[in-house]
């Protein structure tokens, strides 16, 4: 069946294997996608949802790379909305409600269109290794396959073990089946694994529910989109709703605590701190009297919907007494009852920044077995993971983005060099550089990427270099017009900002606080020159935060700069730590676990102190 050698084969059809299967096949490499059931590919395991605070803006750094997760998000969305508007530009967050159905659908209809990119339905239970070198797997039915590199994103799968109250069966997601083999042949190889846990809550039916006790969450008013090509934007949207426990839930629920296998020791694996089940919530947030529910439709036709906030392993009779007392979920019918699932991982210090592992060459582990949890830090790994397995087998220079140009950069950099002992959530707070990092102008940063390593194509590029003229022609504009002060003063006098008496340039008085885009706008020579120009609300958006933050962003470039001369000291490949007697031995022990590539990264990681990178810069000639 497989007589012929693939460049790269892909195990497991969710979010990172789709991306990796998408780039790769778009860069060229004949790719075969290897997944245990073909009508899950792209599936949402958990919420019928992507974005959201910092993950929103790893969908549009994948869009503008090239990347398919923005354009399968608006094509199949039922709600949009930008969380954190009352806040600067750097926290703005872009969040969709998705159909279930329809974004799995778009997903395997976009891969069957890349020429490149086949696909075989089986388990892949071991991989072919020669000497220190993946060259292939091999399924459950004994079929080798070859492949010149090989891209592991097996999810929750690996030994996968559901959990729903003192009940426990295998399995990497209800209805399907665990994976077998993979972690016992690469820890006897001498990979390191570990366990993680995740949860997802009861799907009921929205029949069942009484929505008049809960309040409507719609969408935006003028709703925006993921992607930065011409995708569709919502004419119509779907509300969720909110409701809340109470005391009598939590009580309701303490009953079969004692029957928890969270509480009662049969899981042992530790599970995504942000967020807890709601066995947990109520242990670690005892003065709470209530917690927020989000009651979420799985998509524009179906009934089934998804209660956002009640993630949880307990019996399914405690969940469905428990509720049964939330208000309007009172006479509720369950679709199936949540559970917990423990699964392998590898802690992601054995790879390199590429995503390859260190042990074996041609290699990548991609989602949720480097120690992630979200579709979107799946997806992204997934995309970076088959770019460089698609450059490596062509001998190119590997695609590395820095912490300064993206939040996927930070990402793998905490992966790489810090590790992690519960599944990695990504956050703003977690980028240094948050206001270089917009969820605005991931086109700006990446596109131009994307299109030199031959993943973006010259439609993106040319779509971003308009947008970009046009901003930086706008923000022209406003430095060199000036305005009159009887023009200005109706405006400011409406936001309570102080009056002008003499003439300035149009850019100093939009600086100020209270002004936006659409008071300016008022001005008849800036709705002039919109109009002439043609000027649409994304490049309106990009001048206003060039012009209003112009400061913040320049100071912020300027400390990535500082940083970057450390970025560019380079440690040797077999640099020998043990020699370095000055050196910590807690930073001896990790330089030699982790291996940096550079001081910067060397400084990133716990345990190696600003003394230990002064001995590192002398031994080093610096």
């Amino acid at each position: 069946m497989f007589d012929k050698e693939y460049d790269v084969i892909v195990v497991g059809g969710g979010h990172a294997g789709a991306e990796a299967t998408a780039a790769a096949a778009n860069m060229g490499s004949s790719t075969l996608l290897v997944t245990m059931n073909l009508q899950t590919i792209g599936q949402m395991s958990c919420n019928p949802a992507m974005g959201g605070i910092a993950k929103g803006q790893i969908v549009r750094e994948i869009d503008a790379l090239g990347g398919y997760s923005g354009i399968i998000t608006d094509k199949s969305a039922i709600q949009f909305k930008m969380l954190n508007k009352s806040k600067g530009p750097a926290m703005w967050s872009p969040r969709a409600q998705n159909d279930r159905m329809r974004f799995a659908e778009e997903w395997r209809m976009a891969l069957e269109n890349i020429p490149n990119a086949d696909f075989y339905q089986e388990m892949v239970s071991g991989l072919l290794v020669e000497g220190n070198k993946v060259v292939g797997v091999k399924t459950s039915l004994g079929i080798e396959i070859r492949a010149k590199a090989v891209v592991l994103t097996n999810g929750t799968f690996l030994n996968g073990l559901i959990h729903i109250g003192d009940k426990q069966f295998g399995g990497g997601r209800a209805g399907e089946k665990a994976a077998t083999g993979i972690t016992e042949q690469l820890v006897d190889i001498g990979f390191e694994s570990g366990r993680m846990k995740t949860g997802t809550p009861p799907r009921v039916d929205s029949r069942s529910l009484d929505y008049s006790k809960m309040t409507p969450q719609p969408g935006d008013e003028n709703p925006e989109k993921f992607s930065y090509l011409a995708t569709p934007t919502l004419k119509v949207q779907r509300d969720c709703h909110m409701t809340r426990t109470s005391e009598l839930v939590h009580d309701l629920l303490r009953e079969g605590f004692d029957r928890s296998p969270m509480f009662n020791g049969r899981i042992k694996s530790i599970g995504p701190r942000y967020c807890p089940s709601i066995e947990d919530k109520i242990n670690r947030f005892a003065d709470k009297d209530s917690h927020q529910i989000f009651v979420e439709p799985e998509g524009w036709n179906t009934v089934e919907v998804y209660v956002n906030g009640f993630s949880t392993s307990l019996p399914e009779d405690v969940q469905y007494k428990a509720l049964k007392s939330v208000a309007g979920f009172e006479n509720v019918k369950f679709f199936r009852p949540g559970y917990a699932i423990e699964y392998d991982y590898f802690p992601p210090t054995q790879l390199k920044h590429t995503l390859e592992t260190k042990l074996l060459d041609n290699l990548y582990f991609a989602g949720q077995i480097n120690g992630t949890t979200g579709y979107e830090e799946a997806a992204s790994q997934g995309l970076m993971a088959g770019i460089n397995a698609h450059l490596k087998i062509n001998e190119k220079d590997s695609f590395i983005l820095k912490r300064d140009e993206a939040y996927i950069g930070v990402l793998i950099d905490d992966l790489i060099t810090k590790g992690t002992e519960e599944p990695y959530r990504m956050f703003t707070s977690r980028a240094e550089y948050r206001t270089l990092l917009r969820q605005d102008n991931a086109d700006l940063r990446l596109t131009p990427k994307g299109y030199e390593i031959g993943l973006a194509k010259e439609e993106r590029l040319r779509r971003m270099e308009e947008k970009q003229q046009k901003s930086e022609d706008f923000v022209s504009f406003f430095r060199s017009t000036s305005f009159k002060p009887e023009e200005v003063n109706p405006i400011l006098e409406s936001v309570d900002s102080a009056l002008v008496n003499q003439s300035d340039k149009l850019f100093k008085v939009f600086s100020r606080p209270r002004l936006t885009m659409e008071h300016m706008l008022q001005l008849d020579e800036v709705s002039a020159y919109v109009n002439d120009h043609n000027l649409d609300s994304e490049v309106l958006e990009q001048t206003e935060i060039q012009v209003k933050y112009s400061g913040y962003i320049e100071k912020e470039k300027t400390n990535a700069d500082k940083l970057l001369r450390l970025e560019n000291v380079r440690i040797p490949e077999h640099f020998d730590y043990a020699k370095i007697k000055s050196l910590s031995f807690e930073a001896r022990e990790k330089l030699k676990s982790i291996k940096p590539v550079t001081i910067s990264q060397a400084s990133r990681i716990s345990g190696v102190s600003p003394a230990d990178i002064s001995v590192l810069l002398i031994h080093l000639g610096r």
